[in-house]
């Protein structure tokens, strides 16, 4: 079973959580009205379709010596660089590149027709540099026979009113770039965009018939702690074209920050679902206090159980629910725990999960419901959750799960991550790998064993159901659906229910099956403890029948409200 989850408020002085607004924008900017995409809807930034052409490349011809890395040489180039002080970008945008407001950038645009394929699958198209994407990432192209760079064309772009005549070098490169592919096998051509690297080190990745929702990222420094979170940057990308009608692109990747170097390989292979295999090696410039491998970040404005906590201010909206995941999960041998998410915290909060050794975690969109969200143009019953599994271990350590107050669903406020147990010291190298797994609706083969899934987390009075005299308005009566495979289908089974609290306790718990659904339905109260202790009071339950657990564990949170 996942260790229990440690509970902390410690908040950073100051976090750069504004990234979701920046990707949205610059989606919008990049896809709106050009020719040959499509939009279905304002905020469905992710399914837009491009057909692939056989143009030439526009970059500048590559040295006759030029020839294709590998992940060791990147791996070695990354390890001369940690020796090195860190040197910050110095490449800095033409004044009016820098100047340009909201609307000006939106109003670069890729041309259709300049479309580099990349073999008969796969097609490339980069993101201009403007406005808040100020840094500049090298793209270099290979083949079994040599590499080129991609060099900046404005020939690419149409640059909007505000940039009319304007040309620019080689030398301002790109600010990142998406990939497309023709999921179709009769339709090669009909290309879908599924997979975006810009930013820091983010990147995003979509199955088939799904939308964009959260965000990986190569890696996580320092998430959450006092002295502030660091975003270390994909600095230089070599993209193998492939051969063939191969399935599948390669894309190896430099990091650099301040506390350290990497080197990634990306093996993706898009379909339903979409896997990415990573393999990194990271080097230390200095001791990093919580490195978190495997990152994911993601958006959870408001849910089943409103805010998500007594107290917190309700939000004023036409919709059920917001949000792009709406759970954690951490598999560790015999156990799967399900962290319901919880947006309305006063200061933002890092829950612990203890897993050695760690099977794997994700952060999922289980409700995938039209009904659950009435947003025409989000389309977040869409969004794909991601599951990653480690390949040969992490070692020991504990997934941190980071949760942000937030008011605005333009905000990524939810952060999970392996962080190791063993102290990251500079000059010690760390090797990785591990796979990345699109989930869309359950049940999922990635996650195994076939144990019951929580569907949902329902909170309320207890006095409502279970009046007392005098009244207790810190009762609270939770009811937990369960559904998926193992659930017994007589009503009349006997089930056996195991509850946990970290302080005060669950008592009185009930199990019904749920005709309606054919799962099972979880009852049980929350007496409070006196006095209070400080932080979120954790709260388990699992259900068994016949001997053997048939659920994950539901690992909830109850506050003072």
């Amino acid at each position: 079973m996942a260790g229990p989850s440690d509970a902390d408020n410690e908040a950073p002085e100051e976090i750069d959580i504004s990234r979701r607004a920046i990707v949205r924008g610059a989606f919008r900017g990049a896809l709106a009205g050009t020719a040959g995409l499509s939009i279905p809807g304002l905020f469905d930034l992710n399914a837009a379709r491009t057909m692939a052409q056989t143009v030439p490349n526009a970059s500048p011809p590559a040295p006759l010596d030029a020839r294709p890395v590998t992940f060791e040489a990147v791996a070695a180039r990354a390890e001369r660089l940690a020796a090195q002080v860190y040197a910050p970008q110095n490449t800095p945008l033409p004044p009016e590149l820098a100047a340009l407001d909201y609307d000006a950038f939106q109003a670069i645009r890729f041309r259709s027709e300049a479309t580099v394929p990349l073999g008969p699958r796969f097609s490339l198209q980069p993101f201009h540099r403007g406005n808040l994407h100020a840094k500049r990432v090298e793209i270099f192209l290979q083949s079994p026979e040599e590499v080129r760079p991609f060099g900046y064309d404005p020939g690419l772009f149409d640059l909007g009113p505000d940039l009319q005549g304007r040309r620019y070098p080689a030398s301002l490169g790109y600010a990142g770039f998406r990939i497309a592919h023709g999921f179709d096998a009769g339709q090669p051509q009909a290309h879908e965009e599924f997979l975006v690297f810009l930013g820091a080190s983010y990147f995003r990745i979509r199955g088939r018939g799904q939308i964009y929702g959260l965000s990986a990222r190569g890696v996580a420094v320092n998430t959450g702690l006092p002295q502030g979170e660091e975003f270390p940057d994909f600095t230089s990308f070599w993209i193998e074209v492939p051969q063939g009608d191969v399935a599948s692109v390669t894309i190896f990747a430099l990091l650099d920050g301040p506390s350290l170097t990497g080197a990634y390989r990306f093996a993706v292979t898009p379909g339903d679902p979409s896997h990415v295999a990573v393999e990194a090696a990271l080097f230390p410039r200095r001791p990093i206090a919580a490195l978190g491998l495997a990152p994911l970040t993601s958006m959870f404005l408001f849910g089943e159980n409103g805010p998500g906590l007594r107290g917190a201010e309700p939000f004023d909206d036409f919709r059920p629910q917001v949000h792009d995941s709406d759970g954690l999960v951490v598999q560790t041998p015999g156990d799967r725990l399900w962290r319901p998410l919880v947006n309305g915290r006063p200061a933002p909060q890092i829950s612990s999960f203890r897993a050695d050794p760690l099977e794997g975690f994700g952060l999922l969109q289980r409700e995938r419901h039209f009904a659950a969200y009435f947003d025409v143009q989000a389309q977040h019953e869409d969004r794909p959750g991601l599951w990653v599994t480690p390949q040969g271990g992490f070692g020991a350590g504990a997934v941190r799960l980071f949760e942000i107050p937030s008011r605005t669903e333009a905000t990524d406020n939810i952060v999970a991550a392996f962080v190791p147990e063993a102290p990251v010291a500079a000059g010690k190298t760390l090797r990785l790998a591990y796979s990345l797994v699109t989930v869309g609706a359950e049940p999922a083969p990635a996650l195994a064993p076939p144990l019951a899934r929580v569907v949902s987390t329902r909170v309320g009075s207890a006095e409502r159901l279970r009046p007392t005299d005098p009244p207790s308005p810190q009762r609270r009566l939770y009811a937990i659906d369960f559904e998926g495979p193992g659930l017994p289908d007589d009503p009349k089974a006997a089930i056996d229910v195991a509850l946990s609290a970290s302080a005060g306790a669950l008592v009185e718990p009930y199990a019904e099956r749920v005709p309606q659904t054919g799962g099972w339905r979880l009852y049980a109260e929350f007496r409070p403890p006196d006095p209070w202790p400080a932080g979120d009071v954790v709260l388990r339950a699992r259900l068994s029948h016949a001997g053997r657990v048939i659920t994950e564990t539901w690992d909830g949170v109850a506050r003072r409200g």
